[in-house]
Formats: structure tokens, C-alpha cells, sequence
């Protein structure tokens, strides 16, 4: 199977995915991705009609492959795609931060995320590895043990910070790494920031774009947001309204522009409008 990433951090990637192992290139173009991808396609048909032919019996028609998801049925018969350790500054299961001393890192080979000891303390038969133990997380282990889930933990309702940064930044106005600057201006915190599309009135940081959970929120509605002039080199602007300030410096110049027009947008009450046009405004 070959599919487009929809990764912000690293554009024009694409997965190419086995039943033991699934591999993460990155070209260097949008057209060249694209390229690759029909080759894949290409010769991954070719293969499984010529596979075809030394069968009795017909099978499923090349054109009737889905694009491969991991629902529960799809656990453990394929290897999934991992989430890199650095987009994720906490365990995606129980939303606990990592730190270098009680909080490691660990995956699920199951499905792939990114968890802390404590939710991967766990082994189960994996089909793609020839049903050999492998260490998956909790949920995992539930689903392939056929085990009933929690209904009342399922049900349960989200606080307004956990909302899942990738699938969040994935239906964006805009999303990117920007720095809140502390009072003094002179130091800040890197984050990934986020204006969702179904909630466009609230800015929410993430510490790293794979996140399960937001640090923070900020609603933008009568705010004031103002452009700096640029300044050693760094692309600031503010959001004012009465004492409370927040400042930020963007990556690039361009992209402070982006960020400055889509909230002077949000913050007056204009976004009844953006529905239709705020396709440019995308990241």
C-alpha cells in the first residue's frame, strides 16, 4: 500500500506500507511525491496481477484495494506507522508529560504510538511479526485480547484541552511552530499552535504537533493583534485586549503575515465568512 502523509512537519511525504514493515520517504516536491507515489502504485499493481495469474481462482480485483486504515480489525496484521519520538512531549494514551527520568518513551507495535511504560506494560500475538510477542499499549491489548472496552471511559467527556493536535492541525486555518515570549520578551516557549476550522475562535498550543492534549488555549474574540516591526532579525506580532498581552515570533516573515490576517479575521467576528474562503489560508 502506498499513501500521502498529511505531516505538516515534513511536507510532500508519502508511506509505503508492507505486512511487516512500513517505510516514511520524503521528496523534495509536491509533483515529485506525487510522481513516486504513481510508480509505487504502478509496480505494486503490476506485482499483484502478475501474483494473480498463478492463482485458480479469482480474488479480489486490484481496483478494489481500500486505502489501509487502523481500525481494530486492521490491529496487529500489518505493521503500523510509527509516531516519531520528537513530534510528542506526552504519552498518548494517558496524557502524562515524558521527562528524561521517570517518563521513557516507548512504542506500540500495534499501532504505533508513542507511550510511557505504564500503558505499554503489556504483550500480545502481532500477525505481521508470525504471531511472536510484541509490546503494545493498553488499548491495543484490549481489542486483540477481544476484551470489552470501557464504555464509561469511551463516554466519558473531553476537557477542552484534549483535543488530538494532529487530527486537529489537520482541519486547521493555520497551524505552525511559533514562540510565546515570556515578559521580559527576551525568552520564550516553542510550541505548535493550532486555530481550528469547526472552532475558530480559539487558539490552542500544543508542545509538539503529534500531541493528545493542548497546554493551553487562548479565545481570540476581541483581541487586537498587532504586527512589530521586525527586530533582531525576529518576526513578532501581539494579541492585546485591556493588560493582557501575548506576544509571538513566527519563523518567517510570510508567515507572521498569515497569522496576523487570519486572527484579524477571527478576532472581529468574521469568521461566518471563512467557510467559504478560507482555503487560503491553510498551512
Amino acid at each position: 500500500q502506498v499513501k500521502e502523509m498529511n505531516d505538516v512537519e515534513f511536507p510532500n511525504s508519502f508511506l509505503v506500507l508492507g505486512k511487516q514493515k512500513a517505510l516514511g520517504l520524503q521528496a523534495r516536491s509536491q509533483e515529485e511525491m506525487e510522481a513516486w507515489i504513481q510508480a509505487c502504485q504502478e509496480a505494486i499493481s503490476q506485482n499483484e496481477q502478475k501474483t494473480e495469474s498463478f492463482k485458480a481462482a479469482a480474488s479480489i480485483p486490484v481496483q478494489e484495494i481500500q486505502q489501509l486504515t487502523y481500525e481494530k480489525a486492521e490491529l496487529g496484521k500489518r505493521a503500523p506507522q510509527w509516531i516519531r519520538d520528537k513530534m510528542v512531549s506526552m504519552c498518548m494514551r494517558c496524557k502524562e508529560q515524558f521527562n528524561p527520568f521517570t517518563r521513557r518513551r516507548h512504542h506500540c507495535r500495534a499501532c504505533g504510538y508513542v507511550v510511557c511504560w505504564k500503558c505499554s506494560d503489556y504483550k500480545a500475538k502481532l500477525e505481521y511479526d508470525e504471531n511472536r510477542l510484541n509490546r503494545v499499549c493498553r488499548d491495543c491489548y484490549s481489542v486483540l485480547q477481544g476484551q470489552l472496552e470501557n464504555e464509561e471511559k469511551e463516554d466519558r467527556k473531553k476537557g477542552i484541552l484534549e483535543k488530538d493536535s494532529a487530527e486537529v492541525s489537520g482541519r486547521s486555518l493555520m497551524c505552525s511552530f511559533l514562540q510565546l515570549l515570556d515578559k521580559s520578551g527576551k525568552s520564550g516557549t516553542r510550541g505548535w499552535f493550532v486555530i481550528p476550522r469547526d472552532e475558530p475562535l480559539v487558539l490552542y498550543m500544543y508542545a509538539a504537533p503529534q500531541d493528545v492534549k493542548a497546554q493551553t488555549s487562548i479565545p481570540l474574540l476581541g483581541y487586537q493583534v498587532n504586527e512589530l516591526p521586525q527586530n533582531d532579525s525576529r518576526h513578532m506580532f501581539q494579541l492585546v485586549q485591556s493588560k493582557l498581552v501575548y506576544t509571538f515570533v513566527a519563523e518567517s516573515e510570510e508567515q507572521k503575515k498569515r497569522w496576523v490576517e487570519i486572527i484579524n479575521w477571527v478576532a472581529n467576528g468574521e469568521n461566518a465568512l471563512l467557510g467559504e474562503e478560507s482555503d487560503e489560508f491553510d498551512d
